[in-house]
């Protein structure tokens, strides 16, 4: 076989790479940035797409973070290749940190308290026993609101940060071409 291993992985090596994978946990974040600043659209298409993602990120719609980010770039001329991609920024290591501060920042907004004090929510429990009508005033109504509030400006953040990157990635890619003296191989439209 070309890709196995010289020697095969002990069951420790298993274990230890299922949570600490030998290359690192930054090389599929490194990969996702790669791949997004690789797309063909134009900077303004991809950097709309990841700041839709990225908002869609933070609803506490779990499960439907996808299905909404490609809708609403799709209908907003975004690239939903980006969009889709920018979505992992809801994470298992980060949804909690989002859950938590929707949820506060919710409360604050429309000045309500839960009553639990702060001691955590137990979303799973929440879920499991009670209906939507039941969840909605308590939970999920703050959970919007408060991803309304913080998805705004990170999703604006997103959008620059991406549309300045995207742009001097294409800047610095034209640059090495040049350099090369491979212009015949560009189409026309970037000879510019």
């Amino acid at each position: 076989m070309l890709f196995r291993r010289r020697k095969p992985a002990t069951w420790r090596d298993r274990v230890r790479d299922l949570f600490w994978p030998r290359k690192g946990l930054s090389r599929p974040f490194r990969y996702l940035g790669k791949r997004i600043l690789r797309l063909s659209a134009s900077p303004h298409s991809v950097a709309m797409g990841v700041a839709v993602g990225t908002f869609s990120a933070l609803t506490p719609f779990l499960g439907l973070h996808v299905v909404l980010a490609v809708a609403v770039s799709y209908l907003l001329s975004g690239n939903v290749i980006a969009a889709a991609l920018a979505t992992t920024f809801a994470n298992p290591l980060t949804l909690p940190f989002i859950w938590a501060g929707t949820f506060r920042t919710g409360e604050l907004v429309l000045g309500t308290a839960s009553g639990h004090g702060d001691s955590p929510i137990d979303l799973a429990h929440l879920l499991d026993h009670l209906t939507f009508v039941d969840l909605w005033a308590p939970v999920l109504k703050p959970m919007l609101v408060g991803s309304l509030v913080l998805g705004a400006p990170l999703a604006v953040a997103a959008y620059l940060f991406t549309r300045f990157g995207v742009g001097a990635f294409r800047r610095r890619r034209l640059q090495r071409v040049v350099d090369r003296g491979l212009e015949a191989r560009l189409p026309p439209a970037t000879w510019k």
